[in-house]
C-alpha cells in the first residue's frame, strides 16, 4: 500500500502561494506551491475606506439637535411670548385666567394684576401675572 501524507498550512497571512509538502510511503518528500485563485491575475485587494468619525456620529448629532428643539426651545419660546403678552397688558383689557375667570384689567403692578370680574357688585380680585391665559380684548365674541 502506498500511503500519501500531506502536510499543509492554512491561514490568511497574505502570502502569494502556499507550500505543500507531501511524503509518500517510500520516504520521498516532494514540495509544491499552489496559488490562491482569488489572488491570481491583476486583481489587487483594496482595503475598505474608513469613513471620518463625523459621519458615524452624524445620526446621534441630529437626534440631539431635534431633542433640543423639542424639549428646550419650544417651551422657552412660549414662555417669552407669554411674558411679552403680560407686559403689554393695559387698563380695560379683557382677559381670561388659567382658571377660566373672565375679567377686565384695572391695575397692573410688578407681578400682580387687579381684575374686575363683576360689574354689578364691583368685585375685584388680584392674580399673579402667570395666571393670565389669554387677552380677549382684540377678539370678537
Amino acid at each position: 500500500m502506498n500511503n500519501l501524507y500531506i502536510l499543509a498550512a492554512a491561514g490568511d497571512d497574505g502570502a502569494e502561494g502556499e507550500i505543500i509538502t507531501s511524503q509518500n510511503s517510500e520516504g520521498k518528500t516532494e514540495e509544491s506551491t499552489i496559488q490562491d485563485a482569488s489572488n491570481s491575475g491583476t486583481a489587487k485587494e483594496v482595503a475598505p475606506r474608513r469613513q471620518p468619525a463625523l459621519f458615524s456620529y452624524l445620526p446621534l448629532i441630529v437626534i440631539v439637535i431635534v431633542m433640543y428643539m423639542l424639549l428646550f426651545r419650544g417651551p422657552k419660546k412660549k414662555q417669552q411670548q407669554h411674558q411679552k403678552m403680560v407686559q403689554s397688558l393695559r387698563r380695560n383689557d379683557r382677559v381670561r385666567t388659567i382658571g377660566g375667570i373672565l375679567g377686565t384689567v384695572i391695575d397692573v403692578k410688578d407681578d400682580e394684576i387687579m381684575l374686575k370680574v363683576d360689574e354689578s357688585n364691583n368685585t375685584k380680585i388680584k392674580v399673579t401675572a402667570g395666571a393670565i391665559s389669554k387677552v380677549l380684548s382684540g377678539e370678537v365674541n
